[in-house]
């Protein structure tokens, strides 16, 4: 008797969000994703070679732009919305969904999605070279002055970034202010008076409005205001739990500590302080 070996892997993959997607890229398997978010374009311009279907994300799912993909697989991640949860799973295809908070629920992710794609080595190699990134990075900034830093991932209302944010302010040399991943307020961040503020809003690239914040939220006395180390990161080397972390890192050591890293590209500073409130 014969027996024959099917590949079960899957070859036409619907990724309703960045992270799957540039996963999906670190581990060469770009290829076999048939549709994807706006955002993934974004993220990853290289998916274009691969004629992939726009579809909404796994905020906005759509049963019949998902079944029109023919997928063999669906990959999400938070942030969800259950109306699009029902319409992934209305969609029949299997479904692979994440809610990653730190950065070892990020590496296990990683690794899901690898040994699912046969890619299991390469989705080590990619944990591996996260890993010794930051590891790079936190040796460069021991003994450095820590720094205290206060990083948003959205604006109204006021969230901090999430868990996985705050350990790559702890590699890069600060401590991160307030509660990672909660809502707060802008006199509770006031109130702290951090050295330098982060903005990453979700979905802003780099255009987050740095003067106009300052200025709406009364921010003119603050130390990071004072000292114009107010800044903003691109929204998915902050907000995107993917091997573009390590983007993220860099941004975030040179905001922390200026004279020890150069200024890498999407970092910027602000340009202008309004003027104090009377």
């Amino acid at each position: 008797m014969f027996i024959v070996l099917i590949d079960h892997t899957p070859r036409r993959i619907v990724s309703l969000q960045p992270s799957a997607t540039v996963i999906l890229a670190a581990v060469g398997e770009l290829d076999r994703i048939v549709a994807c978010t706006r955002y993934c374009v974004d993220v990853c311009p290289d998916i274009r070679n691969y004629g992939a279907t726009i579809v909404a994300d796994s905020w906005t799912a759509s049963t019949d732009q998902i079944v029109a993909a023919r997928p063999d697989l669906v990959v999400a991640s938070v942030p969800y919305q259950e109306k699009a949860v029902t319409e992934i799973l209305k969609s029949g295809a299997r479904f692979l969904g994440f809610a990653p908070k730190t950065l070892a629920d990020i590496y296990t992710d990683i690794a899901a999605i690898a040994g699912i794609v046969g890619a299991h080595d390469r989705g080590e190699q990619v944990i591996l070279k996260m890993q010794q990134e930051i590891e790079a990075v936190r040796r460069q900034t021991n003994g450095a002055k820590r720094v205290r830093i206060f990083c948003e991932e959205w604006g109204k209302p006021l969230i901090s970034s999430q868990p996985w944010v705050a350990e790559l302010v702890a590699a890069a040399g600060g401590d991160f202010v307030g509660a990672p991943g909660k809502q707060t307020s802008a006199e509770t961040v006031l109130a702290e008076n951090p050295d330098v503020v982060v903005t990453a809003w979700c979905g802003a690239g780099d255009r987050v409005p740095l003067e106009k914040i300052i200025r709406d939220r009364g921010w003119e006395a603050m130390r990071a205001a004072k000292e114009n180390r107010v800044y903003c990161i691109r929204d998915e080397f902050l907000n995107t739990p993917a091997p573009t972390l390590v983007h993220g890192l860099r941004a975030l050591a040179a905001a922390i500590h200026p004279a020890d890293f150069p200024q890498p590209p999407g970092l910027r500073c602000i340009t202008e302080v309004p003027m104090r409130r009377n």
